[in-house]
């Protein structure tokens, strides 16, 4: 892959990371599988990061709480398969706190 290819491909994930699977997501409004994989595997990782780091204005959410929260939109925020990989990884690579 050249690089003139390669720039606008991650420019579109980049963009659709804020997608979510019922299209209530931004910027397009995009549904289900308008949504690249790699844009539901970044929006995953973003929203787990996001709660599990301090906040000016709040705490970091623990591993288990954020799990929790992000399983309970798995399938209407989230892509299902990806939000089980995330917790097969963490169960098998990492402590839970």
């Amino acid at each position: 892959m050249n690089e003139t290819q390669f720039i606008p491909e991650v420019a579109e994930i980049i963009l659709q990371h804020h997608e979510r699977l019922d299209g209530s997501g931004y910027p397009y409004g995009l549904k289900g599988d308008e949504i690249s994989i790699e844009a539901r595997i970044i929006a995953v990782a973003d929203v787990f990061d996001a709660m599990t780091s301090h906040r000016p204005y709040r705490p970091a959410f623990s591993y288990k709480e954020t799990i929790s929260e992000i399983k309970s939109k798995s399938g209407k925020l989230y892509d299902v398969a990806v939000v089980e990989a995330l917790v097969d990884l963490l169960e098998n690579g990492f402590i839970l706190k």
